[in-house]
């Protein structure tokens, strides 16, 4: 089964406005394919990497967990009864 969170590309990139330092990657994570997650992380490419997966692990793992598990209200339409004369 495919998950619906998964990497699209790691990639070398310029530091990001008020970053220092060298080795900078940006990332872009996608979500069932039609939506996107753009992050920049500083760091060797493999450690990135790895982030990037963790990252990626953690959203599937919540897009799996019930909403109502987690604390997230769902939403109700409420559908009122008629009232009944005796």
């Amino acid at each position: 089964m495919a998950q619906p969170y998964q990497i699209v590309s790691v990639r070398r990139a310029e530091p990001p406005p008020g970053g220092e330092g060298p080795y900078w990657y940006r990332y872009v994570i996608a979500f069932e394919g039609a939506n996107t997650i753009d992050g920049c992380r500083q760091g060797g490419l493999n450690a990135v990497t790895r982030a990037v997966e963790e990252i990626v692990a953690k959203l599937n793992e919540r897009h799996r967990v019930p909403r109502y598990a987690v604390g997230i209200p769902i939403r109700v339409h409420p559908v009122p009864k008629k009232k009944t004369r005796k």
